[in-house]
């Protein structure tokens, strides 16, 4: 969908990625316990002030996170393939300052991870199995598509649990690269959804990836309709819910509706607790849902 409006306004692609990266450096930090909050991240980003009462590590994961992520969009600019220089590049931009001693290197001795359903590898493994998922990677031997591909890499990298901090940071930035060297704008797990992040990987950590895929593909589509909802020519008018229902031709009450956009079975993104979709969506929903009986 994306692709009928390129090339893609200089000025607007600049806007929403400067939107997109205060917004993925609050969630990616705010899934691992930093207290900063949106605003306060634009102001550290923005700004360049410090927030009172928060600490200076905070500070740190907030502009490390940043900074990484700026590398990261170099790097799909130059359609780099991920590798293991990179993963370790990655991480020593997460470390910066805050475990230097650690910061681009791989672990040597044991980790636990409190909720988990595992124990990850013993140290001595990491560098081979880092070498083997890169290579499984590259060759694809499955015939994933992307998004399956980048999943399977994030869930992986998680798993391996290849560093003594920054594990999840790190693996939600790697993958992304998959997505953009390939024309997909970022997948940006949200706060509200940790829980819901968490169980996933649980689930995949059995063999079962669906709920992670899921997660990934809403997070996508999210973006999507950010990227499509900033662009001239956008005649989709996404909305609350709440707001929709009120219409007299949406034959749903929110609750349905907030649970087609929860499956992934509507056009609809997610801002804080709430969904956003557009009438459009759920017309064409209606539609489908009606051919279908038809055959």
């Amino acid at each position: 969908m994306l692709n009928r409006y390129r090339p893609l306004p200089a000025i607007a692609m600049q806007k929403i990625k400067e939107a997109l990266a205060v917004e993925w450096t609050y969630h990616s930090n705010s899934i691992e316990g930093n207290t900063i909050t949106l605003q306060e991240t634009y102001v550290i980003l923005q700004d360049g002030m410090t927030v009172k009462g928060k600490s200076l590590r905070e500070h740190f994961e907030i502009n490390n996170h940043h900074k990484a992520l700026q590398y990261l969009y170099r790097l799909a600019d130059k359609k780099r393939s991920v590798d293991a220089a990179i993963l370790l590049d990655i991480h020593r931009f997460m470390l910066n300052s805050i475990e230097d001693l650690y910061a681009g290197r791989f672990r040597n001795a044991g980790v636990r991870i409190q909720g988990a359903n595992f124990i990850p590898p013993n140290a001595r493994k990491v560098p081979d199995l880092i070498d083997e998922l890169i290579l499984f990677v590259q060759d694809n031997p499955l015939s994933l598509n992307t998004i399956e591909l980048a999943t399977v890499l994030h869930h992986k990298l998680v798993w391996i649990n290849p560093f003594f901090d920054g594990n999840g940071r790190t693996a939600r930035l790697v993958m992304n690269l998959l997505l953009l060297n390939d024309g997909f704008p970022p997948a940006i797990i949200l706060k509200n959804d940790r829980l819901k992040y968490y169980d996933a990987l649980n689930r995949a950590n059995q063999g079962d990836y669906a709920k992670l895929m899921l997660l990934m593909a809403q997070a996508i589509e999210r973006s999507l309709n950010i990227y499509l909802n900033a662009l001239p020519g956008s005649d989709d008018d996404y909305t609350e819910i709440s707001d929709i229902v009120k219409e007299p031709d949406v034959p749903y009450s929110q609750e349905y509706i907030s649970l087609l956009a929860r499956q992934g079975k509507i056009d609809a993104y997610k801002e804080g607790r709430n969904w956003l979709t557009s009438k459009k969506a759920i017309l064409n929903y209606i539609h489908n849902r009606e051919r279908k009986r038809l055959l």
